[in-house]
């Protein structure tokens, strides 16, 4: 056996020395599939790669995270690069990763399909938030660098087509880790100050690295909550961004962004022209209607004297007169037929007429017509009512049939 035994700390230690001056393990990358992946709250990533065979345990510390460009998933073939070392406390050994990339697709790729989607499952695609361009626009922010060509472009096209629109540049970077936040912070401000009725931001083409400041989430986010209308114009035509997804509408170029944004000044000019020429033809045509109806007017005979429309107001009142005073006679007569009718066959129902021929009318003293004999007895005082006069009677006998 050796002469002294090490603690379990030494050999760990030893182990680590070994392996940290390995030339293999001080760089290597490593090939396998993402698992167990978790972010603690200080910000260091712990995860598993494993494959059909072998499991490797892995982390990633704050500061190299904060250069991933894509969403790590358990279950993703990922390429990691880092050193392999042992972890003393443990005595296990693991791998300190400083960056991992999809495995055979770009981790820009994979970002940008990630965000795409995350933003089209909130909404900030959809067609109803998109804003109407002002039609003729005064004021127009371009948020661009102000050294690239992008700018000269639009404000070419734009003085070209529209001089009377005033330009406003607001120069941001367009490249590097700095572009987000200038180009966020240039569409608040712009809102917040209330700068132009219409804003066009981008830059001109590039790799996917050199687009990728209007890939971000930030600029994304900046362009959505903006209440004047954004014109996105990066790159070529090729060329497409989250940011064009997310603006109220894509242009191919930054010259193609300053033709969408104002109208041709020419064809301005001519269609007003067009439109006067088209009112001055209406307004000559209205006029010579106008003028021939008063030629019309002219010849009545009402207009040349004013006594002729008296003279045929006083016969059309005459006229009505006749006819109101007719209808009048043959309404009364023939209400007096009507009430002739009336009155005789109200008389022919009367009673009175009844009694005129001799008959009378016997009421009890409640005054009950008496119908029949058995209405009454003997000893009863009935009423009887003549044409003219009534008279008292007693019951004194009465007959059913000609039986008493």
């Amino acid at each position: 056996m050796p002469e002294r035994a090490v603690s379990v700390s030494e050999l760990n230690e030893y182990i680590k020395r070994l392996m940290d001056t390995d030339e293999v393990l001080a760089g290597i990358s490593v090939r396998g599939e993402l698992s167990n992946y978790k972010v603690y709250p200080s910000g260091h990533h712990y995860f598993t790669m494993k494959d059909a065979q072998s499991a490797l345990r892995c982390v990633m510390f704050k500061g190299s995270a904060a250069n991933l460009r894509f969403r790590p998933d358990n279950g993703m073939s990922i390429i990691a690069f880092g050193r392999v070392t042992v972890y003393p406390r443990d005595g296990a050994y693991q791998l300190y990763v400083n960056e991992v990339i999809p495995d055979g697709v770009g981790g820009l790729a994979v970002a940008y399909e990630q965000l795409k989607e995350k933003l089209f499952n909130e909404g900030l695609f959809d067609e109803r938030h998109k804003k109407p361009l002002p039609r003729y626009p005064r004021t127009i922010a371009v948020i661009t660098s102000s050294a690239g060509a992008a700018v000269r472009d639009i404000i070419r096209v734009l003085r070209a087509r529209w001089p009377a629109a005033k330009v406003i540049v607001m120069p941001v970077r367009v490249q590097g880790a700095e572009a987000p936040p200038e180009i966020a912070g240039a569409l608040q401000y712009a809102n917040a100050h209330n700068v132009a009725e219409l804003i066009i931001t981008g830059r001109g083409g590039g790799s996917i690295e050199d687009l990728w400041a209007f890939n971000d989430e930030r600029v994304a986010r900046a362009i959505f909550a903006s209440k004047i209308p954004v014109i996105s114009a990066v790159g070529h035509e090729p060329d497409v961004t989250i940011s064009d997804f997310v603006a109220d509408l894509r242009a191919a170029t930054p010259s193609n962004a300053a033709e969408l944004a104002v109208p041709d000044a020419f064809e301005v000019r001519d269609m007003l022209q067009t439109a006067a020429i088209r009112a001055k033809n209406a307004i000559s045509r209205e006029l010579k209607s106008r003028r021939k109806w008063l030629e019309e007017c002219k010849s009545r005979r009402v207009l040349q004297n004013p006594k002729y429309y008296l003279d045929d107001k006083r016969q059309l009142l005459d006229r009505s007169q006749d006819r109101l005073v007719a209808a009048a006679q043959l309404k009364v007569l023939a209400n007096r037929e009507m009430f002739a009718r009336l009155a005789a066959s109200l008389d022919a129902m009367s009673p009175l007429k009844v009694l005129g021929r001799g008959y009378a009318i016997a009421r009890k003293e409640d005054g009950r017509i008496v119908k029949k004999a058995a209405d009454v007895s003997k000893g009863d005082r009935i009423k009887v009512r003549l044409q003219e006069d009534e008279i008292g009677c007693v019951v004194e006998e009465w007959r059913i049939n000609g039986r008493r």
